[in-house]
């Protein structure tokens, strides 16, 4: 048996005690009440290996979550959908963030004013029908149906079959070897920023598409004599939302019927012969479209004889291009140096017309030059091209020496 020594005279007084763990032991001293100190000649006592944590308390600090309202508020506020949900969750966001110290009051206060801002344009379009036009024009914008989608080369329909009133909107793109309402024979798009008003955009559209005509129907004969000109053009409402396009398209001018088959004859479809002669034509129709708005040469004579030079240089620039063009087909060559024969003649008339001095002697030899341009005259050469051979007919215009505007009519 061993014995302990004694104890020292720092060694407290007592049966000896192994230690219970390897941590070194101390005294314990009474709890001194807060704000006083131990007694005299005692110190307080060593801290342990750590300290536990008091209630409520966690070794890291942890953020406050952030309030899902007030993330689902920003987002529809940004968005501008839902505009008043947005407002609504915004402010019980607020309530809730003061109430339960969560974060997201920058998120919801955001969220608001932008949703407040998107509810209060919503509202005003509401009252000013701003909405209805609006949502008219995304659909005209988009809808494939729309008029104002087509393009140069469609055939369409419409829902009643009519080509003219306020509104024409809807069309439908079809086949044009079946039976439609109308071809699109050329676009174009208006200029400026401000609406021209309905009488410009009218105006613009006659005389644009009339001339743009010739470009894709370029045999004048091979249109059916109750085809005409139609057009649809921007309104109002519909210019406030980009619309620009005036679509010219041919239609049947008998209430009822339709078209069918493609009036399309350019040089997609036509051979070098045909498209020769038909361009050299078009200069010479060119130059009698160009008639004085006077109707007797006896009230604009000057006008008259400038007409008449210039259909004499348009004769001769005709001629030129019949000429120097070598024909495949050797039956229409022969017509044609046929048809080039009467236009020289009908040139020396013009020409003379042009010198003349007096209105009778213009009616004189404006008479002669016009019977040798009779549209009659160039069958035979269209027949052995394989142009349309039936002449257009024309409700206006007279002949001989009553106006000297009847060449107007004349399309060669």
């Amino acid at each position: 048996m061993s014995i302990p020594p004694p104890p020292g005279p720092h060694q407290p007084q007592g049966p000896y005690q192994p230690p219970q763990s390897g941590l070194p032991q101390y005294p314990q001293y009474p709890q001194a009440a807060y704000g006083q100190q131990p007694p005299h000649g005692q110190q307080p006592p060593y801290p342990g290996p750590y300290q536990p944590w008091g209630q409520g308390y966690s070794p890291y600090a942890v953020p406050a979550p952030v309030n899902g309202l007030a993330i689902a508020s920003l987002v529809l506020g940004l968005l501008c959908c839902l505009p008043g949900v947005g407002l609504v969750l915004g402010l019980v966001a607020l309530s809730q963030i003061r109430r339960r110290g969560e974060r997201g009051t920058a998120m919801a206060v955001t969220g608001s004013v932008f949703s407040g801002i998107g509810l209060a344009l919503l509202v005003l379009l509401l009252a000013t029908g701003g909405a209805a036009d609006f949502w008219q024009g995304v659909k005209e914008g988009v809808n494939d149906t729309s008029s104002l989608s087509l393009s140069t080369g469609d055939c369409f329909d419409t829902p009643d079959g009519a080509l003219t009133g306020d509104l024409v909107s809807d069309v439908t793109v079809v086949d044009c070897e079946q039976a439609h309402d109308g071809e699109v024979f050329a676009t174009y798009d208006l200029k400026g920023s401000a609406y021209p008003g309905d009488d410009g955009v009218a105006h613009s559209a006659d005389q644009r598409c009339y001339a743009l005509e010739d470009g894709y129907a370029m045999d004048g004969w091979a249109i059916p004599g109750d085809v005409d000109v139609y057009y649809f053009t921007p309104s109002k409402d519909s210019w406030e939302y980009g619309d620009r396009q005036v679509a010219c398209v041919f239609g049947n001018t008998t209430e009822g019927r339709t078209l069918s088959g493609s009036l399309r004859n350019d040089e997609s479809v036509l051979d070098g012969d045909q498209l020769l002669y038909l361009k050299a034509a078009h200069v010479l129709n060119d130059a009698l479209d160009a008639v004085p708005e006077a109707e007797h040469v006896e009230d604009d004579l000057p006008g008259y004889r400038d007409w008449a030079n210039r259909v004499t240089g348009a004769l001769t620039e005709q001629t030129g291009m019949l000429r120097a063009h070598t024909w495949d087909d050797a039956g229409a060559k022969r017509s044609v140096n046929d048809l080039v024969a009467d236009l020289d003649k009908a040139r020396a008339e013009w020409a003379k017309a042009a010198k003349a001095t007096d209105a009778d002697t213009y009616y004189t030899h404006y008479d002669k030059g016009s019977a040798l341009l009779d549209p009659k005259r160039s069958v035979t050469a269209r027949k052995a091209l394989g142009l349309a051979t039936t002449p257009p007919s024309y409700d206006g215009g007279g002949s001989g020496s009553g106006s000297g505007g009847s060449g107007s009519g004349m399309e060669v």
